[in-house]
């Protein structure tokens, strides 16, 4: 297993581009500099009323397919 760390910050109305239909990925930077593409939907459960804020962990298997988003804080 591979593990990734970064911050998020996406104000609610450039998540509303996703239920729109406008976004479909998210590239986010690890804390060491490496740049992830992933579905924005994975982060749907941390959407709320300011849109997606905090500290997230990435599990990717060795293959680099996706096992879990956890937000840490």
């Amino acid at each position: 297993m591979q593990q990734y760390y970064f911050n998020m910050s996406v104000s609610y109305e450039e998540c509303q581009r996703f239920y729109r239909g406008q976004t479909k990925f998210v590239l986010v930077t690890d804390d060491n500099g490496k740049k992830i593409q992933l579905l924005f939907s994975h982060f749907r459960p941390y959407i709320d009323s300011l849109g997606i804020r905090g500290r997230f962990r990435l599990t990717l298997t060795k293959q680099a397919t996706f096992v879990q988003l956890e937000k840490i804080n």
